[in-house]
């Protein structure tokens, strides 16, 4: 039976914060979960994200911890700090390789995985995966100039899901964002570092 399929969710973290971000809206990530699990058998719901371990305050750790107690399989490496050519100092924390070996590894339990990301390079993973057996759905979006998901990736999906149709079921509400912000803000310890990557999504 359809709703009995053996699904699981792989989110890249940053890819989705930014594809949502970009659409105007935050991720409810409670009521995800509750929209993947009406659709089949949840498995598991895993998200990855790099983490900059030297800041005295991480503004993404609130969402890591709460991910981490309410149903997540949360997977975190440090970011690397380096110099590059024109002695620019870049961060990096790509997930691609965790993410990757995971699937593989589950794609035996599962009929159908669904993968948070427009990144072109998960290509040849879901090709891989698809070999197995398993059917893959990307989530992402299209509908922002420029596209926020890789032409390549989108073809060689079983489905595309754009997260802009999913907004209604898992968005957070607008009001809720403007109080949590307040809230956020209200407990912050002053000497905190601001980072665009704030995802302040705590269920009280």
């Amino acid at each position: 039976m359809a709703d009995q399929e053996r699904i699981a969710l792989f989110i890249d973290g940053a890819n989705l914060y930014a594809t949502a971000k970009s659409l105007g809206f935050d991720i409810d990530y409670k009521r995800l979960l509750k929209e993947f699990q009406s659709r089949g058998k949840l498995i598991r719901a895993f998200y990855y994200t790099a983490l900059v371990e030297d800041q005295e305050y991480s503004s993404i750790r609130p969402l890591i911890d709460w991910l981490d107690y309410n149903g997540y399989s949360v997977v975190t490496k440090p970011t690397k700090e380096f110099v590059d050519s024109l002695g620019r100092r870049k961060v990096k924390g790509n997930m691609d390789i965790e993410l990757a070996v995971d699937a593989m590894e589950m794609a035996e339990h599962l009929d159908h995985i669904v993968l948070f990301s427009g990144d072109g390079d998960f290509r040849s993973l879901v090709e891989a995966v698809q070999r197995k057996g398993v059917r893959v759905s990307v989530v992402s979006t299209n509908t922002t100039q420029p596209s926020m998901v890789a032409d390549e990736l989108r073809r060689q999906a079983d489905e595309f899901i754009d997260l802009a149709n999913l907004s209604a079921k898992i968005g957070r509400d607008p009001n809720e964002r403007a109080e949590r912000a307040q809230k956020y803000q209200d407990r912050r310890p002053a000497s905190a570092v601001s980072a665009d990557y704030d995802q302040e999504m705590l269920d009280d």
